[in-house]
């Protein structure tokens, strides 16, 4: 999926979010996950982008996320927005090295 960046913090993923934008995204088009949840929540919000929830996983996912590792809720929602298996295990380690990924994507 070409609508992805790995950034190392908030002004790196300002940046980004700003070119998703020029290219035609909404920041409700926009998502944004870190594996610290509250780094992920508090990014979140003072960026302005939409969180990955129950539109977007559909009720059962969201609902097995509660009893999922962090890592396998970062997959399963990387998952949802249309990557393959390989590309979620691949994004979820880059953030286990305390990166952020953005995803852009219009057919969620």
């Amino acid at each position: 999926m070409e609508n992805i960046k790995i950034v190392e913090n908030g002004v790196e993923a300002r940046v980004e979010i700003e070119q998703f934008l020029l290219k035609g995204f909404t920041h409700d088009e926009i998502y944004l996950l870190a594996h610290d949840k509250r780094r992920s929540e508090d990014l979140t919000d003072s960026l302005g982008v939409d969180e990955i929830g129950l539109a977007q996983q559909g009720i059962f996912n969201s609902i097995g996320n509660v009893f999922r590792s962090r890592g396998d809720e970062l997959r399963s929602k990387l998952a949802s927005l249309g990557l393959s298996d390989a590309e979620a295990e691949r994004h979820e380690a880059e953030m286990d090295k305390g990166r952020v990924v953005l995803v852009a994507s219009k057919f969620v």
